[in-house]
Parts: C-alpha cells; sequence; structure tokens
C-alpha cells in the first residue's frame, strides 16, 4: 500500500467520525428536547395547581376577614330573631288575645322556649370569646384520630342517612394521634358536618384524614357537594333573609357563616386551621366537591409523653 491509500484512509476515517459525531449530537439534541419538553408540562401542571390552590386560600382569608368585619350585624341578627319572637309572644298575652286559658298557656311554652333557645345562643357565642381571649382554658391533650372521627361519623351519620345522602368515613391509622381539645374539635367537626348535610341537595359526604407531608400536622379532610360547602353570607343576605327568619322559630339557629367564622376561632386557638383546598379531579371528572381542610398539630405519645405508658 503506497503513501496514497494512506491519505484515503485517513481521510475517509475523518469523515466517518465527523458524520458519526454529528448523528449522536442530533440525538442528543432530540433527546434534551424531549426531556425539556415532559420538564416544562410537568412544572405548568405544578404551577397551575398552586395558582388553583393560592386563590382558594385568597378565597377562604377573604371571606373570614368579610365574616369577621360584619360579626357585631351577625351576632345582633342571631340573637334579634329569637327575641323579637319572644316579645311578640308576650305582647299577645298582655293584650288579652290568648281565646282561652289553655291558648294563653301554650304561648307562654312557647316564649319559654325561644328564651331558652336565645339563652343557648348567648352562651356558645360567650364561651368561643372566652376561649379566643384566654379566659376559658381549653384541655389540650393527645388524642386518637381514628377514635375521634368514629365518634364524629356515628353523632351524624343518621342526619346524612334520613336525606339519603352517602356518608363515608375513610378511617385513618389507628397510630395517628393529634393534640387538641377533644370537646371542641369534635365540636366544630360535628358542626361543620351538620352544616354541609343541611345546605346539600344531592351528592355525597366523605370524611378522611393524612398526615401532611410538609408540616409537623394532620389534614382532617371533609369532601362535600361545592354548594353545600359552608360559606360566609354578605350583610344584605342577612337582611333579606330576616323576615323568612322570624316567621318560623323553628329556624332561629346559626347561619351557615356564623358558624363557620366560630369553628374557624375555635381552631385557630389550638393552633389549628381551616382551609379550601382543591380537590385532587382525574382528568374527565367534573369538578363539583369542594374539601374542607382542618389542619392539626400532630404529636407522637411515645416520644412526647412516656410516662403515661407506665
Amino acid at each position: 500500500m503506497n503513501w496514497s491509500h494512506w491519505v484515503y484512509l485517513g481521510v475517509g476515517l475523518a469523515l466517518g467520525v465527523s458524520v458519526s459525531g454529528l448523528f449522536a449530537r442530533r440525538e442528543a439534541s432530540s433527546s434534551s428536547s424531549t426531556v425539556s419538553s415532559v420538564d416544562e408540562q410537568q412544572a405548568t401542571s405544578a404551577l397551575l395547581q398552586q395558582i388553583k390552590q393560592t386563590q382558594l386560600a385568597y378565597f377562604m382569608a377573604r371571606e373570614i376577614s368579610q365574616f369577621k368585619a360584619g360579626f357585631l350585624a351577625r351576632t345582633t341578627h342571631v340573637l334579634r330573631s329569637p327575641l323579637n319572637g319572644l316579645i311578640g309572644l308576650h305582647q299577645l298575652i298582655l293584650s288579652n288575645l290568648c281565646e282561652n286559658p289553655e291558648e294563653e298557656r301554650e304561648f307562654i311554652a312557647q316564649a319559654h322556649e325561644r328564651a331558652l333557645k336565645l339563652l343557648k345562643l348567648i352562651d356558645e357565642i360567650l364561651s368561643v370569646a372566652r376561649i379566643e381571649h384566654g379566659t376559658n382554658k381549653l384541655n389540650i391533650q393527645p388524642l386518637k384520630l381514628a377514635e375521634l372521627l368514629q365518634e364524629v361519623h356515628n353523632l351524624t351519620y343518621m342526619l346524612a342517612e334520613n336525606r339519603n345522602f352517602p356518608f363515608q368515613l375513610i378511617a385513618p391509622d389507628p397510630e395517628i394521634y393529634i393534640f387538641a381539645d377533644p370537646f371542641w374539635l369534635r365540636q366544630v367537626l360535628v358542626n361543620l358536618v351538620e352544616t354541609s348535610i343541611g345546605l346539600m341537595e344531592e351528592g355525597s359526604i366523605c370524611i378522611s384524614a393524612k398526615v401532611s407531608q410538609t408540616s409537623d400536622c394532620v389534614h382532617i379532610w371533609l369532601d362535600v357537594p361545592t354548594d353545600a360547602a359552608p360559606q360566609s353570607e354578605p350583610i344584605d343576605f342577612i337582611t333579606s333573609q330576616e323576615k323568612m327568619l322570624e316567621a318560623d322559630g323553628k329556624k332561629d339557629i346559626f347561619m351557615p357563616g356564623m358558624k363557620l367564622l366560630l369553628n374557624q376561632t375555635l381552631l385557630e386557638v389550638m393552633a389549628g386551621k381551616l382551609e379550601i383546598v382543591p380537590f385532587p379531579t382525574t382528568e374527565g371528572q367534573a369538578d363539583d366537591v369542594r374539601r374542607l381542610q382542618i389542619s392539626i398539630p400532630r404529636v407522637i405519645p411515645e416520644a412526647e409523653f412516656p410516662l403515661e405508658e407506665n
């Protein structure tokens, strides 16, 4: 083989290396482009989820803020309704408009019932106010979450069953413990469930819980239809409903917005909070469910209270 053959061989090898390098760079570029596209899609999906959660958090914060601003108006409305009924019954009796002693006695019994209802409303508002102020101390202690949720389900499932609403309890891990007042946390959960069932027209309700992956707390989830999620009412709505509520003494109860504020206040005192968070929906599934999230501090009794086992 003479020197020219060596030249041709060298040129061929150089061309082969160059072409193979070019194809390799194209494949790497194509692979990098595919990975980049997947990363962009994941980032976009995560961003949209975060935006949705931020919007719901803003909505909840705005609702609570607006409701606290009108707290006095709502409190006076709640107390005024049974009080007006009480005054009306007394006027009938004092004006001698009763047809017979039996009817007069019936009016007195109704007035007594309304007076007790009014006292109950005042006591409930004062209890929450004293707890928030610190006058009444909470009995904060470790609680087994599974037992607490089962108690809530036992207290409320008949209400849902009587209205033909499916009510599911997904029991959490029996080893999960939370740090809260057993009476008041149970009361908050019962209030939220009863209020949601009272607002429901159709659908189902579900209670579940999960340990947070980002903070030392437990999330209790209440999934209800969107139109049944408790929310505060504008003051104008209260004014428009006043006559309707006064017409029927049986409806002299806290409105959903009033219950929402009282529940939020109690949870804050227990170092918890109440939020509206995105409900995890799959593609093609209707977005008609709203998730109420109650966050409560988690505790490990074995580590925090080793003497309780002895």
